[in-house]
């Protein structure tokens, strides 16, 4: 019996008759806060529908980016590679850390420059900063494609956890396409105004969901002081001090993820649709904490299902916070109504990150694609064309999400990273040297890619030590940086 398969004999009847009218409930809320970020738009402009008119305060800013950062693949991914790794990977909270630190370097100015050049999308800075069209339309292909993995992997883990809470048997596409249809909805009335409401609520949702799965787990089924000493009885290896290959590998990580992560398109936007410098200053101060309330639970989730759920399959173990759910409404049936705040966690943290990626994939479209095909097209039918482009890729995603099979959570995070991490030295360095010229981010961003995805299943030896995102971001910095040096002092020859 697969881990799913499990989960929806398990929880069987977890919703029940008042459940559903929670959950119900829940995604009632949503559509409206998508009528009222409808009613509040100011104009029908690009920057109104997807930066929200540039006017985000802190509390909105601040939860749409954390809801943003952790996503429904997040709260299972994290906890099965946890269950998997064990200690090893407190790593994550370093690099969930190093996100905000990524953005530190780049944000404040990055955000001055979108105020004053009026920057929609991560194509507007590219195309201003290099002025070369390649570069620009090769660095939102990589976006979109790494958009259209995120989509694509959360609508499938809407559906399996619609399977699950109902225990209804072939209500995987029917999940899908419900829940897909009401995020269309919100979007498409609101743009980035309803989306970053409605995190508002998500973001809120995933705070008191993971803090309380993590102590009615730790509380009733025993603490982590237990789970240690199963863990050293069954599992020694998950306690061994860490190797030096174990310790350039979390190195690795933390920029793989650190980097990967503070180049989401749609974070960039919403660092665009900051209110003020210092409202996202404010904001990347405040998030810098969250890994240490979130991602840590989320690992300490993992390793007390180490204990309560031993001998899972690598597959299996992704279903951890799904056996934790099921297994508290069994053992103790008065934290129904808890665990069902909990589910509406992870549909909140999964339904903000394929809003949000949508969303920025739509304003790619309208913004940066349709108009270098179509020059001079009014606002009005670039919103237009938004819109339809939301519905056409919504479309093929849940068609995709409905048939494919994907690998381990994890390994979809590490394969989105890959495509995301060639982008970032264009941002990172582009943003504060001046003699960094187009040809030399263009050939390295190029080369960069084709190493970390062309080797990404190669089983040499250097990989065992360096992956080859890594040595792909090397590759791609190192030519950036002595091909604009060489050009620049031709230039000055």
């Amino acid at each position: 019996m697969t881990h799913w398969q499990w989960a929806q004999t398990a929880t069987n009847g977890i919703l029940g008759t008042a459940g559903y009218i929670f959950v119900g409930g829940y995604l009632s809320v949503l559509v409206l806060l998508g009528w009222l970020g409808h009613r509040a738009k100011k104009d029908d402009s690009l920057a109104d529908f997807y930066l929200g008119g540039r006017g985000l305060g802190l509390m909105v800013l601040l939860l749409t980016l954390y809801a943003t950062q952790y996503s429904g693949n997040t709260m299972l991914g994290f906890v099965g590679k946890s269950y998997r790794q064990g200690y090893q990977f407190l790593s994550a909270v370093a690099f969930m850390m190093a996100i905000v630190g990524f953005y530190l370097i780049y944000a404040p100015r990055l955000h001055r420059l979108a105020h004053k050049r009026h920057y929609v999308t991560m194509g507007d800075y590219l195309q201003d900063r290099f002025r070369y069209q390649p570069l620009t339309i090769l660095a939102s292909t990589l976006g979109v494609l790494a958009l259209g993995n995120y989509i694509l992997t959360n609508l499938k883990a809407l559906g399996l956890l619609t399977e699950t809470i109902t225990g209804i048997s072939g209500s995987y596409a029917p999940g899908v396409i419900l829940l897909a249809v009401i995020m269309l909805v919100y979007e498409l009335l609101g743009g980035l105004r309803s989306v970053a409401w409605t995190d508002v609520l998500q973001g809120v949702l995933l705070l008191f969901g993971i803090s309380i799965i993590f102590i009615v787990a730790n509380v009733v089924f025993g603490g982590l002081g237990s789970a240690a000493e199963a863990i050293r009885e069954t599992r020694p290896e998950l306690m061994a001090v860490p190797t030096w290959k174990e310790k350039v590998d979390w190195l690795c990580t933390v920029l793989l993820v650190g980097l990967g992560i503070s180049m989401y398109p749609h974070a960039i936007q919403r660092i665009y649709a900051a209110k003020s410098a210092r409202t996202l200053q404010r904001s990347l101060q405040i998030m810098v904490f969250f890994p240490l309330v979130t991602t840590f639970l989320m690992l300490m989730l993992g390793l007390l299902g180490i204990a309560q759920f031993p001998g899972l399959s690598d597959a299996e173990s992704d279903g951890v916070t799904l056996r934790w759910l099921a297994m508290i409404v069994e053992e103790v049936p008065v934290m129904r109504w808890i665990v069902l705040i909990c589910i509406a966690a992870i549909l909140a943290a999964t339904m903000s990150t394929v809003d949000s990626a949508l969303l920025a994939i739509s304003s790619v479209v309208a913004k940066d694609i349709y108009p270098a095909i179509s020059p001079g097209t009014t606002i009005e039918r670039l919103n237009t064309i938004g819109k339809v482009a939301s519905f056409v890729i919504m479309a093929g995603a849940v068609t995709l999400a409905m048939s494919l099979k994907t690998s381990n959570i994890w390994d979809l995070i590490k394969l989105k990273l890959e495509f995301l991490c060639p982008i970032a030295p264009a941002f990172l360095l582009g943003i504060h040297c001046r003699r960094l010229r187009s040809g030399p981010v263009f050939a390295g961003m190029i080369v960069g890619t084709l190493i970390a995805i062309g080797f990404r299943n190669t089983s040499w030896t250097l990989f065992e030590w360096l992956p080859p995102g890594i040595l792909g971001l090397g590759a791609n910095v190192a030519i950036a940086l002595v091909g604009s040096l060489v050009l620049y002092n031709k230039d000055v020859e």
